[in-house]
């Protein structure tokens, strides 16, 4: 398609240097949107959860761009400033802080990097001015009953690796890019630390999809720089990726997983335990080192996680025949054997956190929606139509976890016996 096409311009007339630049910039666009892995959000699936939530204006919070980013060399791929948007917390929760991680796929190429540059997951010039909290981020005690007046915070994603890519790699792979996520992500920290941070009280570091995943590879660093008397906590929204093999076979998620490491460097910002007995490709996966986090953690993830099933499970490279082409987009599509194969797939699941599950300090919530990446949606985390295991939400089941009321090991029934799906 890209090659017909750029033909096709350069039979049309010769080319000045603006031609070029237009056409170049075209190219890697292409390039990105055929990547096989992108920005969840963006995914058309035919999904409640896709439904863009009502917002007044005091919803809105303002984008700041890091102070400490610039002297930390902490950029985003094209080497803009990284940022964040903080609503100050108040009354009982103003020494209580959720710090929650963008999520948006990764890049596992220059190509793909290169694009993902010119978008706002790849440069704060895109980010928007202003974005809405929901979820477990918003203000408003009916929709986030336990942290709503909490200190909150939403880091943006623009590095492609999970907050974890580093500088090194750049000279490796002799790229102008910005490899920089472990520095944005220190960079910020530090940031929030001099805010006051430094003197909380309750901390709980949490992401979605990507972001997920960046939640579990630094939680232990978010705990060990908050006061040894806090209560802190991390919570991973979606960030589950399972190492199972597509359903022709092939390793697509750990060779991909192996090209984002290789290219951005990330060995070093993984758990060293998994790195020094695995391929540290390996250690992208939360199933290989979430039993060595030593900070208590809750997973939030759908056994049917539709990303997962579009990416991992069946990704477009294993659909050629398109005999999936209704099934991953919609599982209300699916036929008899193709459910069989999404019935294995949670099962795989329920194998990959099954020590976990053992963890006394652990909590969970696997429902069996097909979603992805729900705590930022005020539909999935609490509301009346919300999805409920035993008659709870996502945001009564972690709230439970987090102050103790509770142990929380939620796990629902096979799909289609959930209701509230």
């Amino acid at each position: 398609m890209a090659n017909s096409t750029f033909s096709s311009l350069i039979r049309y007339r010769k080319w000045g240097k603006s031609n070029w630049l237009v056409a170049s910039f075209g190219l890697l666009l292409i390039l990105f949107s055929l990547s096989l892995f992108f920005d969840p959000t963006s995914d058309s699936v035919p999904s409640v959860d896709h439904n863009p939530p009502i917002t007044s204006p005091s919803d809105l919070v303002k984008l700041k761009l890091s102070s400490k980013a610039k002297e930390r060399g902490a950029l985003c791929l094209d080497g803009s400033l990284p940022g964040y948007h903080f609503s100050k917390g108040s009354g009982s929760g103003t020494k209580s802080w959720l710090i929650h991680l963008e999520g948006g796929s990764w890049c596992n190429t220059i190509a793909s990097c290169s694009a993902r540059a010119m978008t706002r997951l790849g440069s704060s010039n895109y980010f928007e001015h202003e974005v809405s909290f929901q979820g477990v981020l918003s203000s408003d005690p009916s929709q986030n009953p336990d942290f709503f007046n909490w200190n909150r915070v939403k880091i943006r994603y623009c590095d492609g690796a999970s907050f974890s890519g580093r500088p090194e790699a750049e000279l490796k792979n002799e790229t102008r890019l910005f490899f920089r996520g472990q520095l944005i992500w220190e960079a910020i920290m530090d940031e929030l630390l001099s805010m006051g941070m430094s003197d909380a009280k309750q901390g709980i570091l949490t992401g979605g999809s990507a972001g997920g995943l960046a939640a579990l590879i630094h939680c232990d660093y978010f705990r060990d720089h908050l006061p040894n008397d806090a209560s802190v906590k991390c919570v991973s929204d979606g960030g589950f990726f399972l190492n199972v093999p597509d359903v022709l076979g092939n390793p697509t998620m750990r060779s991909f997983y192996h090209d984002v490491v290789k290219l951005q460097g990330l060995d070093k910002s993984l758990d060293q335990k998994c790195v020094a007995r695995k391929d540290p490709s390996k250690c992208m996966f939360p199933q290989e080192f979430v039993n060595n986090i030593r900070t208590p953690v809750f997973l939030v993830n759908a056994a049917y996680d539709y990303w997962q099933i579009q990416h991992v499970l069946v990704p477009a490279s294993a659909n050629l025949d398109k005999s999936w082409a209704k099934c991953r987009l919609n599982i209300k599509e699916c036929d008899a054997e193709q459910m069989k194969v999404l019935h294995g797939f949670r099962g795989s699941l329920m194998d990959a956190i099954g020590k976990f599950h053992q963890k006394k300090a652990g909590g969970m919530f696997i429902d069996s929606c097909y979603s992805h990446s729900q705590i930022l949606k005020p539909m999935t985390w609490h509301s009346p139509t919300s999805t409920r295991i035993k008659n709870k939400t996502i945001a009564e089941s972690v709230g439970d976890w987090y102050f103790n009321r509770k142990p929380v090991k939620l796990i629902d029934c096979p799909y289609p016996c959930n209701p509230y799906c």
